[in-house]
């Protein structure tokens, strides 16, 4: 009571039966604090995300849509390696770092993985000893299949590719012996397609890959089973697919011309052209042989002649001085072409003694032989038909306004004669050309669809790159204003022990006997301003106190 009167601090116990009273946690409510603590470690967590993001690798395609013996081959591979890999939703890709992909695909293809369930020339190295001839050309074969096949998948558009050899077995005979063939499968990418280049390109390589093996023996089909290759000769009834390509070009490379030497006067896209080309393909051969007459002012020229004379005569009746010149040998006889025979000269002449006789005169003469051989050529131009179509003139007319006017006829003859002359016009031929000058229909072509700028890839991108760091600076936000400002507002505000007894006069209050261990002293006013806002407290205090008092006593 003393102390009271003098203003000094009195002790209050802190607790009951001398225990300490609640600490700061300890005056914030349950929940609160609870609800703090949560907000802390999802700030924490909050914080911690980006760093872990940026700490995790970017994972890109290695190989995708294969299968499963080699998807097993390549996993257990990149385990070997401690490479991290995973899969793609659905499995349909294996993912490695983006900065390993392409290391990692230069191992494994020194491995020789993927190898797409195909099997090549490894397949010889491990033969065991004592396969038979058969089983060494069957393996050759599966692994010339085996790498043809390696090699049509290497192209861009080829997806898959199955190749079969039918080589016969070679015997002594060779007239016996039968030709090889081959057949393709191939399955392009979805959306692409083979062109002729190409497949003929896969023909060749096929070809050009087994002995004696021609292009046409080749056979090359999609996925879906239509012929892709065709063989080269021509068909009945028909030009084959050589020959429409050389129609085409033709008639491709004459519309070029007319549009290249008008578009330069009358402007682009105001003149259209056609040229249609009539092809002659036949190929014909002809032999003629002519003779040259031996007649006329010409000499003829003798190949053989032979004289055949005989007669009889009485060998009694000869007369005649017997000596030299009876024996004189006749003189020799000419044959003219055409005129009398000369008489018999000579002994035969002289002698009256005859009785019959026979002359037989043959002459051969050179006969001329000329042998011509026309071979006409292919592929020539029988004729050509042109049309061509030129747009008005445009222009402004008085008023301001767009206005299209004709060509005048001297401008139409002169197009008419460039025409001609770019397209080879040759009438002689049957060629014929027909140029028309009319207005074009004006057709408002739509405006170009482009997507908006929010839905384009890279805007996409970036907005879900940067609403990802957005929505963690959001959820930080709300975990902070909804949970860690209550409970720091909470342990600011916690109130401090008070006395609750209500006191009218602060001086009646007697002090304590003994000051328990651990209490704490305050002021006068203090102790009066407790019991005025607390009187319960005081009240509780008062009893504490009277009942040490009366242990004491």
């Amino acid at each position: 009571m003393d102390a009271l009167t003098r203003n000094e601090p009195i002790p209050i116990a802190r607790g009951e039966a001398g225990q300490p009273g609640p600490g700061l946690l300890g005056r914030v409510p349950r929940r609160t604090l609870v609800g703090g603590v949560i907000g802390l470690a999802a700030l924490a967590a909050i914080v911690a995300a980006p760093l872990f993001w940026a700490g995790q690798p970017e994972y890109r395609v290695l190989f995708s849509n294969l299968s499963d013996k080699d998807g097993g081959a390549v996993i257990a591979s990149l385990s070997q390696m401690s490479v991290p890999y995973r899969f793609a939703p659905g499995g349909a890709a294996i993912l490695v770092p983006e900065e390993r992909v392409h290391d990692t695909r230069l191992r494994l293809a020194s491995q020789g993985l993927p190898r797409g369930g195909i099997v090549g020339f490894e397949l010889l190295e491990g033969q065991k000893f004592g396969v038979t001839q058969f089983q060494e050309r069957l393996n050759f074969q599966r692994g010339l299949e085996g790498e043809l096949a390696r090699s049509i998948q290497s192209l861009a558009v080829v997806q898959s590719a199955r190749v079969h050899l039918a080589l016969p077995a070679q015997n002594g005979f060779l007239r016996e012996q039968s030709k090889p063939s081959a057949s393709v499968v191939v399955g392009v990418h979805p959306g692409r397609s083979l062109d002729r280049t190409q497949i003929a390109g896969i023909v060749h390589l096929v070809a050009s890959s087994v002995p004696n093996l021609a292009p046409p023996q080749v056979s090359v089909i999609d996925h879906t089973g239509t012929l892709l290759s065709s063989s080269d000769a021509p068909r009945p009834g028909g030009l084959d697919s050589a020959q429409l390509d050389h129609v085409r070009r033709i008639e491709a490379v004459l519309s070029q011309r007319v549009l290249d030497i008008l578009e330069p006067i009358v402007g682009a896209g105001n003149v259209r052209a056609q040229v249609t080309a009539d092809v002659d393909f036949t190929q014909s051969e002809s032999t003629a042989e002519q003779y040259r007459p031996n007649q006329g002012n010409e000499p003829a020229a003798v190949r053989s002649m032979q004289v055949l004379e005989s007669g009889s005569r009485d060998a009694a009746n000869a007369q005649g001085v017997p000596g030299a010149l009876s024996n004189q040998p006749a003189a020799p006889a000419s044959a003219p072409i055409n005129g009398k025979a000369q008489p018999m000269q000579g002994a035969a002449a002289q002698s009256t003694g005859v009785s019959a006789g026979r002359r037989e005169q043959v002459t051969n003469y050179e006969v001329d032989k000329t042998v011509r051989v026309v071979r006409n050529a292919a592929g020539t131009i029988r004729r050509l038909s042109g049309a061509v179509v030129v747009n008005h003139r445009r222009g402004i007319d008085d008023s301001g306004k767009p206005a299209s006017t004709p060509l005048s006829d001297a401008e139409l003859e002169k197009v008419n004669a460039l025409v001609r002359e770019a397209m080879g016009f040759n009438r002689e031929r049957g060629d014929s050309l027909n140029v028309v000058n009319v207005p074009f229909t004006e057709v408002e072509t739509p405006p170009e669809m482009s997507l908006p700028i929010w839905q384009q890839p890279e805007t996409v991108a970036l907005a879900r790159d940067v609403g990802k760091y957005f929505s963690l600076v959001l959820l930080a936000l709300i975990v902070v204003f909804a949970l860690v400002r209550p409970a720091l507002k909470a342990m600011a505000r916690a109130p401090s022990p008070r006395i609750s007894a209500r006191v009218d006069d602060p001086l009646q209050i007697p002090p304590p006997v003994d000051v328990p261990q651990g209490a704490s002293r305050v002021s006068r006013d203090e102790v009066v301003r407790l019991a005025r806002q607390n009187p319960a407290a005081v009240a509780g205090v008062v009893r504490s106190w009277v009942g040490v008092e009366s242990g004491r006593a």
